[in-house]
């Protein structure tokens, strides 16, 4: 969007300093870092699931064993890790050479505008959020209002006005949360902006986030080409040349050349043959050559690859390749499983919703109790939020793609 686009750009023109820019990034990390898993009413945080099958006839008990593997983690790009971590290893002198590469550069700069991005889209949804929660909030005044003209006239318990104003306590709880998270997003903003006044930038009447677009960053057939761009690869291939080490021989063995986007812009086959599933999403691309990767003098001609590979540089390269293929297949497997999700999420709050006005019917003639009402309000609210932030996550999504491609227009 236009307001994203003037945010990030401002955060590029005031953070020049790379080291500067590097340590606002971690501090806005730190100033709004509340996760929405702590958040009422996700009580749980968003894991990825395996489920692992053997036959009959490999067990131990003589029957099928179905095994699921629940896992949550929160992951930053690999050469973010690697540019924050050597901001605080490296001493001030070798500090200063690394801050000067390109390499560096171009990391702190991806990072910044990744941050700047996330951040806008945390503002976003926490403004999407208390949308949500105001509607609820009202319609709860209404409902309390009803019940308690209806207890002054003995109409219904004192437990049943109980219940009608916890409901409005939680709402109004719940509302000062996500006006903190909001608050937060903008102090973490204004501090990715070198100080540029937020409120100059930020719409009074926030899109929705179904309106938020980015350019597309992956036309069918992308060429895997585009990842010796990263620049944890280039740090790799430049220490590669340091120990005068072949970089063409280096992409030949271990950097595959495929297309990593299909027609409809998620993974293609050739992507997904990388990470067997048979192995859990290890990295099952192997070279197929052997070549000598290191002059005469160096090494011997004749070394095969397998003693070329205890060379620590050689090693190091060629994770970083694995790395930067799997940060893209985890990406574009966002694309196509978040937009089922949604898809299922929109069923499930259309679901609720007429639960939660079948419950106030029937509270209304007297065949439930009002706590019935309540318990379809709060699954309804729920699915509204839980709503609200998958599109979030779709947005991310797009820009962890962004990141894991080496950057880009976003």
């Amino acid at each position: 969007s236009g307001t994203m686009r003037a945010v990030i750009e401002t955060a590029l023109d005031n953070n020049r300093d790379l080291q500067e820019a590097a340590l606002n990034i971690e501090a806005a990390r730190a100033q709004y870092g509340i996760t929405r898993f702590e958040l009422y009413p996700r009580l749980q945080g968003r894991t990825d699931a395996t489920l692992q099958h053997q036959s009959d006839d490999l067990t131990i008990t003589g029957f099928d064993d179905n095994t699921q593997t629940y896992e949550a983690a929160v992951s930053l790009p690999a050469y973010e890790i690697d540019l924050f971590g050597r901001l605080r290893s490296l001493k001030r002198s070798a500090l200063e050479d690394y801050l000067a590469t390109a390499e560096a550069q171009q990391a702190a700069k991806i990072a910044l505008i990744g941050e700047t991005a996330r951040s806008y889209l945390v503002w976003l949804e926490s403004a999407a959020a208390l949308g949500v929660i105001e509607n609820t909030l009202d319609a709860q005044l209404r409902s309390y209002e009803i019940i308690r003209q209806s207890f002054e006239k003995g109409v219904v318990s004192r437990l049943d006005l109980a219940r009608a104003a916890t409901a409005v306590e939680n709402a109004r709880r719940n509302l000062a949360i996500y006006k903190r998270r909001q608050l937060q997003a903008e102090n973490a903003l204004t501090l990715l902006m070198g100080g540029a006044q937020i409120n100059d930038f930020l719409p009074d009447d926030p899109p929705a986030l179904t309106d938020v677009e980015f350019e597309n960053i992956l036309p069918a057939g992308l060429p895997s080409d585009v990842l010796l761009m990263r620049p944890d690869i280039r740090r790799a291939e430049h220490e590669l040349l340091a120990a005068n080490a072949g970089i063409g021989a280096a992409r030949a063995a271990f950097f595959p050349s495929i297309s990593l986007s299909g027609s409809y812009g998620f993974a293609s086959e050739n992507l997904d043959n990388l990470f067997s599933s048979a192995a859990f999403g290890a990295w099952s691309f192997m070279p197929q050559i052997t070549i000598p990767l290191f002059p005469p003098g160096r090494l011997n001609n004749n070394l095969d690859l397998a003693e070329v590979r205890k060379e620590i540089e050689v090693v190091q390269y060629e994770r970083a390749i694995q790395t930067a293929f799997r940060e893209v297949a985890d990406a574009l497997a966002g694309y196509e499983t978040l937009d089922e999700q949604i898809i299922a999420q929109r069923a499930l709050v259309d679901a609720t919703s007429d639960a939660y006005r079948i419950s106030n019917a029937r509270y209304d003639v007297g065949i439930d109790n009002y706590l019935s009402v309540l318990d379809a309000q709060r699954e309804n609210f729920a699915a509204e939020l839980e709503l609200v932030a998958l599109y979030q996550d779709v947005l991310a999504n797009h820009v962890t793609l962004y990141q894991a491609l080496g950057g880009g227009q976003l």
